[in-house]
């Protein structure tokens, strides 16, 4: 003790040994670096118009809130989504085996199949898919409800009876979720007033028979998928909660009862700051809704699942990168358990190579960065504090409005806030389209020789619907979107063109003036044209308009860019693409053309390539011409 006394009393802190620079000289700096430029270029907006400042002071007097369920590690699931339920049973073990600590159950139909998913419900295909698993030693078992496995619950339930498992020490979430089902696909069996009672009867059912960890879900990954916000997404979540449990409540249950059987699911992506700040209000939000019901708070379980809208099916390594920020997100934020997305999921049932990245993503972050051992390591830091308030005042306001409508199921009727999320989801498709919203491997630096990776089966979009029976009620669905789709169609038909006639749509840069002086735009151009599907063919470095078009003719590319320094542009840009139109090109030019602009149309140049420019229209129509 007397060691540990002296070790204390001579450390020096930090803040003594280094020079603690004010705000002021900082932005003396920056404005040096800005060289006159504004200050406010540096303040980025999300698509709910918060503000993202450079740099924020220390919190003061800020706690930790985003405390898990229970402290320590986040459960590590392992993805069970193989149509084939022994096949599915295989891999669910070796996922526990492999350092998983429990199972994601997919259904097709669910918010998460994904094109994949168990297409049966009966009471032998959930023996076969559980057979050798211990619940009863607590393994966590999420299962995603789905409008095409009514069955599933019962026939789980029944498993559990038969192996003599008491049901309360099982970790098993039945996930229960009609209104996330009723946004994927848009429809509801009935209208809420009776689909209340059915729903709270199915989880008075289930919390009788002694399970209690997440029988109802509020789950707002559709939102994210669908493209919107975090604030809608967050807002979602309450709104489905509440709903939830005035439907328990209305039907017979207290309201503690029914909070402790109800979580919330949300969405984690690549983007590290919002991601944080997103689940830590997601346990602030429901602590507001908690005392607004006359209880203490407790912390409510959440399960995260990392985004299905950012992953790419081209370049899909890019979705390892993007699955361990998604996942640091929600670790660093207070999940309770995280799915990781395998990085072929874009393609189809991943194999045992991808489910293996997939669960060691987590498994490096626990047991090598320890970011578990820290409750809520981002307290007192002044950006994660004040993006986590400020979606949570944005949040609120936003599960206020749809109160205002009548409460989720009436939105839903209306399809007012699916109009809301459309219009956000109109938006990020709009800055993917212009590589605003980068998607790597996508929509910047493509790969355009990949070869294709091995799933265990194809993506199915089969998979991701369901029918609606018969006198449901129709509302305006919210279906998943990827924002690399766009891009990928492009490229599936350069492959088909490739296929078929054994070379894909080209297009000839036409490279003007020294190496130095055509290098950056020529590499701009053929990442641009790559992304959807056209190859690009460097141009010789001459000063000869006769060589330029020889070169083109030998390409056996129908489209030509020309790509130089605005500088050689001036003097050399008209009369190559004179030359190059006479040779039947039709005619692009890199980087944008100012003042030359007319000069360029009236030599034969039709469109311009420049950052910021509608790329995905311009591609579209690109591989078209170049066919």
């Amino acid at each position: 003790m007397r060691g540990q006394h002296d070790m204390s009393a001579n450390e020096t802190a930090i803040a003594g040994v280094f020079p603690q620079p004010t705000e002021e000289q900082w932005r003396k700096l920056v404005d040096k670096a800005l060289k006159g430029g504004s200050f406010d270029a540096l303040i980025s907006k999300t698509y709910d118009g918060a503000a993202l400042a450079p740099l924020y002071p220390r919190a003061r007097d800020a706690g930790p809130r985003a405390l898990r369920r229970t402290p320590g590690r986040w459960s590590i699931l392992g993805r069970v989504d193989l149509a084939d339920a022994e096949a599915a049973n295989k891999l669910a073990l070796e996922d526990l085996e492999g350092g998983a600590d429990g199972l994601h159950i997919v259904f097709a139909g669910s918010q998460g199949a994904y094109g994949a998913g168990l297409t049966s419900d009966g009471d032998a295909t959930i023996a076969h898919l559980l057979e050798n698993v211990r619940l009863d030693y607590g393994i966590p078992l999420l299962v995603e409800a789905s409008p095409r496995a009514p069955n599933a619950a019962a026939a789980i339930m029944r498993y559990v009876d038969s192996h003599h498992i008491e049901p309360s020490i099982t970790r098993i979430s039945f996930g229960l979720d009609p209104l996330g089902l009723q946004a994927l696909h848009g429809f509801a069996p009935a209208p809420w007033a009776q689909g209340a009672k059915s729903f709270a009867e199915a989880v008075k059912t289930i919390a009788k028979a002694g399970f209690g960890a997440g029988v109802a879900v509020a789950d707002a990954r559709v939102i994210h998928a669908a493209g919107g916000s975090e604030t809608q997404e967050l807002a979602f979540a309450l709104a489905a909660g509440v709903a939830y449990l005035r439907a328990l409540t209305d039907n017979g249950l207290d309201v503690e009862t029914a909070r402790s059987l109800i979580a919330l699911r949300l969405a984690a992506d690549a983007d590290e700051f919002l991601g944080v700040a997103k689940f830590r209000a997601a346990r602030r939000l429901w602590a507001r809704v908690e005392e607004a019901c006359g209880l203490s708070p407790k912390p409510v379980l959440i399960f995260a699942e990392t985004a299905w809208r950012n992953m790419s099916r081209r370049d899909p390594w890019n979705n390892i990168l993007r699955g361990t920020l998604a996942t640091f997100s929600a670790a660093v934020g207070g999940a309770d358990t995280i799915t990781v997305l395998p990085f072929t999921q874009a393609s189809g049932v991943a194999d045992g190579f991808a489910r293996r990245l997939a669960r060691d993503t987590q498994l490096v972050l626990q047991d090598e960065s320890h970011i578990d051992v820290v409750d809520d390591p981002t307290s007192g830091a002044g950006g994660f504090e004040s993006l986590t308030e400020e979606l949570c005042a944005r949040a609120w306001a936003a599960f206020q409005e749809i109160e205002a409508d009548g409460g989720l199921p009436a939105a839903l009727e209306k399809g007012t806030f699916q109009g809301r999320v459309a219009a956000t989801a109109g938006e990020r498709a709009k800055r993917a389209a212009r590589a605003k919203e980068k998607v790597i491997g996508a929509n910047e630096f493509p790969d355009i020789h990949e070869k294709p990776l091995d799933v265990l089966a194809p993506f199915d979009a089969s998979r991701q619907s369901a029918d609606a029976p018969a006198g449901a009620i129709k509302t305006t669905p919210l279906p998943p979107h990827r924002l690399s789709q766009p891009f990928e169609r492009l490229r599936d038909e350069s492959d088909a063109c490739a296929q078929k006639s054994g070379s894909r749509p080209k297009i000839f840069l036409a490279n003007l003036g020294t190496v130095a002086a055509f290098t950056a735009r020529a590499n701009f151009a053929k990442n641009f044209f790559e992304a959807g599907g056209i190859e690009a063919v460097f141009g010789p470095e001459t000063e000869s308009t006769a060589d330029l078009t020889a070169a083109f003719r030998a390409s056996g590319a129908k489209l030509a860019c020309l790509c130089a320094s605005d500088r050689i542009y001036a003097d050399a840009a008209s009369p190559a693409a004179l030359a190059l139109k006479g040779a039947g090109a039709k005619l692009y030019s890199a980087g944008r053309p100012g003042e030359l602009e007319e000069t360029l149309r009236n030599a034969g140049v039709t469109e311009f390539i420049y950052v910021g420019c509608d790329m995905y229209d311009v591609l579209q129509r690109a591989l078209e011409e170049a066919k």
